[in-house]
């Protein structure tokens, strides 16, 4: 009997929440999870995250849209740190996290003695890179394990097929130049602690060449007036890959950007959910061959208006090499900025302007999906109805468009191209 092609199940979308509003657009945008820290345990503390109180807002958001909340415990803890600690674990648990994001093997083991019940997910700063290790973190009584950003495709095919227990892929966002993200350049040159999350990344730094007898003489290290940026990596993106790495039964895609704007991070979930949607939409006949499965086109020219410094699959089919990097900016030209945010929904949207936003300017809205919305500013009401010629950024009115928008919704996105 002639066997039939199964059809994968579609993993998990996980979402960067930096702080709530990030959290609230990536959910309008269609994560199924997301990821978030507080200002102690997390390995962002740069970023805006989340008290106790904005915590259990933003469960209150989640739980009737029935996105899950995973929160991050993952930095490499000293002694002192466990002060406090117990408590702070039982208040995440009267909270009702779903998971919580562990890296240090003390983390986790005070975790499994306090909450047995609670379900631990492997960060990737744990460095999984092999089968053994896989199976050693599941015995111990992991949930889920995060792999780390060094393996391949080949390596990932075997160790799903090696396993039963949940894996997660880093699929999008930046990359360090150092081992799944353990790195000591910021400690020795601005003293903060990358693996207690205080990176400063200077990675992205522009760098020059000095020679010690003759100080302030500098020479660039390639043929750029502006400087090189000798260890700035390009941004991951699996997007292209999607279609295997669903085929193989990864169960979670995670996507990297807490500390970046909310732009980002309703943008990139934006289109990791149009790609996933269009690939649970495809016959199943489809998924016999999954290599020969190609997105279309416009879901890479869709993350590229998002923002990125490149794009890289940096070991999925091989080892990186100077490819990967960025060498001559921080981050590559973008043709596209947001300029506003949803607060109310309607005909005449009550937005947030986040760039200088005039009537005239030709401006896209951004509905969930891969469609855009393009409308030009024709008015801008403050609360008492009086036009306002321009927004600053900050500034909220009322948004008068032709053609008049139909179906705005709340943390729903604007955006304009970039004048050349």
């Amino acid at each position: 009997m002639e066997r039939k092609p199964a059809r994968p199940a579609l993993p998990e979308l996980l979402a960067p929440a930096g702080n709530l509003e990030k959290l609230k657009v990536a959910v309008h945008y269609g994560a199924d999870a997301v990821y978030l820290g507080d200002k102690t345990f997390s390995l962002r503390q740069k970023a805006g995250n989340f008290s106790l109180q904005e915590m259990e807002a933003a469960r209150d958001f989640l739980r009737p849209r029935g996105v899950k909340l995973y929160v991050t415990v993952n930095i490499f803890a000293h002694n002192h740190d466990f002060c406090g600690f117990d408590d702070y674990l039982r208040q995440l648990d009267s909270l009702g996290a779903d998971a919580l994001i562990v890296a240090d093997p003390g983390i986790f083991r005070r975790i499994r003695r306090l909450l047995p019940h609670m379900p631990i997910h492997l960060s990737t700063q744990a460095n999984v890179t092999n089968l053994d290790a896989v199976r050693f973190w599941l015995e111990l009584g992991a949930r889920r394990l995060n792999l780390a950003r060094e393996l391949s495709f080949a390596e990932i095919q075997a160790i799903r097929a090696g396993v039963a227990g949940e894996l997660e892929v880093f699929v999008h966002g930046a990359l360090c130049i150092s081992y799944s993200g353990r790195c000591m350049l910021s400690n020795y040159l601005t003293g903060r602690d990358a693996n207690r999350g205080e990176c400063a990344q200077p990675c992205r730094y522009r760098y020059a060449l000095i020679e010690e007898k003759r100080p302030g003489q500098y020479f660039p290290v390639e043929e750029d007036k502006r400087g090189s940026y000798i260890f700035n990596a390009k941004d991951l993106c699996l997007l292209p890959r999607l279609p295997l790495l669903v085929a193989t039964g990864v169960d979670a895609l995670k996507v990297e950007g807490r500390m970046k704007s909310v732009y980002y991070a309703g943008g990139t979930t934006r289109v990791y959910r149009a790609a996933l949607d269009y690939l649970a939409a495809l016959p199943t006949e489809a998924w016999t061959e999954p290599e020969t499965i190609v997105m279309p086109a416009e879901f890479m020219a869709e993350i590229w208006r998002v923002g990125t410094r490149g794009a890289s699959e940096n070991f999925f089919t091989g080892h990186p090499g100077p490819k990967e990097m960025l060498y001559d900016a921080t981050r590559a030209i973008q043709e596209y900025e947001p300029v506003a945010l949803v607060r109310e929904a309607g005909h005449a949207p009550l937005i947030e302007a986040r760039n200088r936003l005039s009537v005239g300017d030709d401006i896209e809205y951004l509905p969930p999906g891969l469609a855009t919305v393009p409308a030009r500013v024709t008015a801008l009401l403050d609360a008492d109805g009086e036009s306002l010629p321009v927004l600053s950024p900050g500034q909220t009115a009322r948004l008068r468009t032709q053609p008049p928008l139909s179906e705005t919704m709340q943390y729903g996105l604007f955006r304009r191209r970039v004048a050349a």
